[in-house]
This record gives C-alpha cells, sequence and structure tokens, in this order.
C-alpha cells in the first residue's frame, strides 16, 4: 500500500511517500480502507519528536490518528462491523508506527464509529481528535446549562467545537480569537474577544461576576489569566497546560479514543447543531505541505488529506 512514513524525527521534509506491507487486522481490529486523514498539531509535534519522552515510535512510522474510510476486511470478534461499513475514528494506540496517513490502517473497534451521515469522508475526518477533545474537556468540566463559558483558541479546529458543544448544552460562551474570525465566533454562537494585552479586562467587560468554566485550548500561559476571571467555585480545564490541574484543581485534559463519545459527536452533527469547518484538502503525496500549513498556527477549521 501507499503511505506517508518518516525514518527520523525531523522537518516536514523527513515525511516521504512509500510502499509499506498493508496492515495485520488483530482478532479486535478492523481494516479501513482510507479516504481521508486529518493534521492536528501533535501530528507534527510526535514527527519532530517533542513528545518522544511520552510516546514510543517505531520507525519508519506513518504519521494520523484521525481517519475516515470504509471497511474493507473485519477482525476474528468484531461484531460491531461489517465489510463496506461506512467509519470514522480517532486511531490512536500506546505507540507510533501504523498511522492514517495510508491507503489502509488497522483500526480496534474501540478507536471507531459509523461516520456521521451528513459528512463527505473529507469532512467527517476533520472531526475526531478535536471533537472528542473539546467534548471530553467540557464534560470534564462540568459544563451546564446557564454557566458562562470561556474559550481560548475559540476558532481552532478544538475551540470552534467546544463553542458548539458547550452551546448545545445551553452555556453562554465567549471566545478568544484574532479580529479577523471574530464573525466566524458570532456565527458559532460565541461572543468574541480579541486576544492580547488587555484580554482579562474585555472579558470583566462582557462577565463582571466571572466566568463559571475557562476551557484553555491556546496555551500561552492563559492559565494565570483564567484564574484571574474566574467567578467563586469556577473551573478550568486545558490541553496545554498542567497547571490548569497542579495549581488550579482543575484538569488537564489528554483526549481518548470513546466509540461512544464519537457517536454522541455524530449525532450532533448529523441533527444540524454542531458544523465541520475544513480549511483545506490535501492529496496523500503532499502531506509535508499539509503538516507545513498545519504548523503555521493559523488556520482555521482543519487540514485535511485525501487518500484516493
Amino acid at each position: 500500500m501507499r503511505a506517508i512514513t518518516y525514518s527520523r524525527y525531523g522537518a516536514s521534509d523527513v515525511l516521504e511517500l512509500t510502499e509499506q506491507p498493508t496492515p495485520k487486522v488483530g482478532p479486535d481490529s478492523v481494516l479501513v480502507r482510507v479516504r481521508a486523514a486529518s493534521v492536528n498539531p501533535v501530528d507534527w509535534k510526535v514527527r519532530a519528536g517533542y513528545l518522544d519522552a511520552i510516546l514510543d515510535v517505531t520507525f519508519p512510522a506513518v504519521p494520523g490518528w484521525d481517519v475516515a474510510g470504509v471497511v474493507e476486511r473485519v477482525g476474528l470478534d468484531t461484531p460491531e462491523y461489517e465489510v463496506g461499513d461506512e467509519v470514522y475514528g480517532y486511531v490512536r494506540r500506546d505507540w507510533v508506527q501504523g498511522g492514517t496517513f495510508a491507503e489502509y490502517v488497522a483500526a480496534p473497534v474501540r478507536t471507531l464509529a459509523r461516520k456521521p451521515s451528513t459528512l463527505s469522508f473529507e469532512e467527517a475526518a476533520a472531526v475526531p481528535l478535536a471533537g472528542l477533545t473539546a467534548f471530553q474537556a467540557i464534560r470534564r468540566a462540568g459544563v451546564r446549562e446557564g454557566q458562562t463559558v470561556l474559550v481560548h483558541a475559540a476558532a481552532g479546529g478544538v475551540g470552534a467545537f467546544a463553542v458548539q458543544i458547550a452551546r448545545s448544552v445551553g452555556a453562554r460562551v465567549i471566545g478568544t480569537a484574532s479580529a479577523r474570525n471574530h464573525e466566524y465566533l458570532r456565527g458559532l454562537g460565541a461572543e468574541p474577544v480579541e486576544y492580547g494585552d488587555g484580554l482579562a479586562d474585555r472579558v470583566r467587560a462582557l462577565v463582571p461576576d466571572g466566568i463559571d468554566v475557562v476551557l484553555d485550548f491556546g496555551g500561552d500561559d492563559l492559565v494565570e489569566t483564567s484564574k484571574a476571571l474566574l467567578a467563586d467555585g469556577g473551573v478550568v480545564a486545558s490541553i496545554v497546560d498542567a497547571a490548569a490541574r497542579d495549581e488550579l484543581s482543575g484538569h488537564y485534559v489528554w483526549v481518548r479514543p470513546s466509540t461512544a463519545d464519537l457517536d454522541a459527536l455524530a449525532a450532533l452533527i448529523d441533527a444540524g447543531t454542531v458544523k465541520v469547518e475544513v480549511a483545506e484538502v490535501f492529496e496523500l503525496a503532499d502531506a509535508a505541505a499539509a503538516h507545513e500549513a498545519s504548523q503555521t498556527g493559523h488556520v482555521r477549521g482543519k487540514v485535511v488529506v485525501r487518500v484516493d
């Protein structure tokens, strides 16, 4: 099969289009013919070696954890799926090797769910990691109707999902973003505020009594800013700064594969409650350019790789 691989850590130029063996299918896995995958910041961070201390990487490694495709073959004990089923998923294991930037991926059934019927494969591939991260952070923080939620990096891949999911449970949402994305955030149901100096003052002007939940998807020492904005009993959940847990008694969230959560996201998407933003679609051979587009940090929505 054709696959993107890298045999050493480095910049995007270590990514190569190569021929690799078709993956073996374990008893609780299915072989997915990949129709599309997507790029997440963690993909290029792993490729660059930044996560070597916590993730084993076996070279040559195929990058990518997000997938949308069709079941090609089933394992010995996979009653959940049949050949021909359209699926999507967050195919993360505890090591990095056989990822989704390939014609086929062997996916444990715990990492998959049925693809949202209203989405194309390219759109569906944009959902799993970012959508699950937002969904699980919101659940961990206990967001509920009537609360006011501050979402940092609200126009990013995770933030846009978080805005919509929080709105779906009846929360008021304030979203931080650059000015060029403010109209986009209003369309998602958030009240936008500008990044940068004076952020805390701008948020206080909107919510004088303080924020109930802060969802930090942006980093840049935003935990300290968040602390100054919290109402009594407020909660911070962060995917980038463990200080949210260690100093503020909040939560540090590392997304986990979950069929149930993917099903819940699919229901929100098919109901029209949550919309998916695809920034750009690249072909498999152009995976290095897709990584570079994501790495700029200025992409609204998700960068997708199509696999013919």
